[in-house]
């Protein structure tokens, strides 16, 4: 995205600068600071992950987007709609994955809206049901085969993501997979997390 991006700033770079930003959050406990469920919570972590790589990180974007043949929300519904997302109900393992599908098409920001959106998923995951997900079980063509159908079925998703929950929500490994396979689901791998640390 031409002047999205700090200046110098390519692929290569922001996996590497956001990465270790992500390392951040788990490691200095960032992460437990930031709002749950909220559109607040969900720029945070925008904000955070691509301070060194975007220039308005966290910010709503003012232009239409589309990734292949499908078209997110309209910039100009989405002051409107993030609230109406926002107090969907998450009590619930299938109401959880409502909203997250929602807050996926409306697609917030100019990028970075799947990898700071798993995030999100999960902490809320966490918060209401005591799990998240172990993202490294998830098949990537599985993942976006059935998200790019989730906002006219969302059954698929469901079914994917439960198969892959697990309560291992306060272990570092699980959170640092995670982060590993949602670059990877972006075509973002030339850096391991392992090499990060």
């Amino acid at each position: 995205m031409n002047g999205y991006r700090k200046p110098g700033i390519n692929n290569e770079l922001e996996e590497q600068l956001s990465k270790r930003r992500a390392v951040e959050l788990w490691d200095l406990s960032l992460i437990d600071t930031f709002e749950v469920g909220t559109f607040r919570g969900l720029q945070q972590i925008h904000e955070y992950l691509f301070q060194d790589v975007f220039q308005s990180p966290g910010e709503v974007r003012n232009v239409d987007i589309a990734k292949g043949n499908f078209r997110f929300a309209s910039h100009l519904y989405l002051s409107e709609s993030i609230p109406v997302v926002e107090r969907m109900p998450e009590s619930t393992f299938e109401e959880i994955i409502a909203k997250y599908v929602e807050m996926n098409v409306l697609h917030p920001f100019r990028e970075g809206n799947g990898r700071s959106g798993r995030i999100w998923l999960d902490c809320i995951l966490k918060k209401r049901l005591g799990v998240c997900v172990d993202w490294s079980r998830v098949e990537k063509e599985k993942y976006l085969s059935a998200m790019e159908r989730s906002p006219v079925n969302s059954l698929e998703l469901e079914v994917l993501l439960k198969a892959a929950l697990t309560d291992r929500v306060d272990e570092r490994d699980v959170f640092m997979k995670g982060i590993e396979h949602s670059y990877y689901y972006e075509g973002y791998e030339m850096f391991s997390m392992d090499r990060l640390d």
